[in-house]
């Protein structure tokens, strides 16, 4: 048996507690408070049950790993259709938009069924809301919020209100390209971009109903103001998402 002095067991015990410290410090710093944008398009244009269970699975997976979750989903295919009959209706500008809010927190609903305990149990409809169910520990699913924006806008608005490390938008592209890629076939997808980059890549600069672009205006001038990190994946991969939160090189990068 080997005997160690008292001085020699102080300086393993001291070792040691440094270790744990610096375990415990890395664990932490690792942790962080990420927004999941999920786009409609993605789970919803057609709807896509399978689908939206793997980010109910992804985002259950992100909290066991010690991470602060808010995820927010959009209406799609589905949503344009309500906007375009309220057109049809004669109906103004805002309920329009109204008409796709709605449809948006059916479809952030099931994820809250789906998510069971680890989330919320209800849909939040204020920042107020969202913020405060966040502070709980569980995760938190929205929709859309107030007529004038989309839920690119509304993720960028929860992703500065709660001081978010990163912004993770799951869309129907693979990331940003220099042109619209439908329309372009020499289109190129860009790896990293900088915030002030975002308003000469997108055709639109203001909020129409049913507007249909990778971010949309209203989140572009919330993300260049609060300059939250933002990487745009594509969401048909679900896994993707969990890639871009672990560091991982996909989609495009907005820093």
């Amino acid at each position: 048996m080997v005997a160690f002095r008292y001085k020699d067991l102080n300086l393993w015990a001291v070792e040691n507690v440094i270790l744990l410290v610096a375990v415990n410090y890395l664990v932490e710093v690792s942790m962080m408070r990420v927004v999941v944008r999920v786009g409609g398009s993605v789970v919803g244009s057609p709807l896509n049950a399978p689908l939206i269970g793997r980010y109910v699975d992804l985002l259950k997976e992100l909290k066991l790993q010690g991470h602060e979750v808010v995820a927010v989903v959009g209406g799609g295919s589905l949503a344009r259709d309500f906007i375009s009959v309220a057109a049809d209706l004669g109906l103004e500008e805002t309920r329009r938009d109204w008409a796709a809010i709605h449809v948006s927190r059916l479809f952030a609903q099931l994820f809250v069924l789906g998510l069971g305990e680890a989330g919320c149990g209800r849909v939040p409809v204020s920042l107020d809301e969202a913020e405060a169910c966040l502070e709980t520990g569980k995760v938190v699913v929205l929709g859309g919020l107030r007529p004038g924006m989309t839920t690119d806008a509304v993720a960028a608005m929860i992703g500065e209100r709660v001081e978010a490390d990163l912004l993770v938008k799951g869309s129907n592209v693979d990331g940003i390209y220099n042109k619209d890629p439908k329309k372009y076939s020499d289109a190129k997808k860009l790896d990293a971009l900088k915030f002030n980059d975002l308003g000469r890549l997108f055709e639109a600069d203001s909020h129409r109903a049913g507007i249909h672009q990778v971010i949309d205006p209203e989140a572009v001038k919330i993300l260049q103001r609060c300059r939250l990190k933002t990487i745009v994946v594509n969401g048909y991969v679900a896994e993707n998402v969990l890639a871009a939160v672990n560091g991982e090189r996909v989609g495009t990068v907005i820093e």
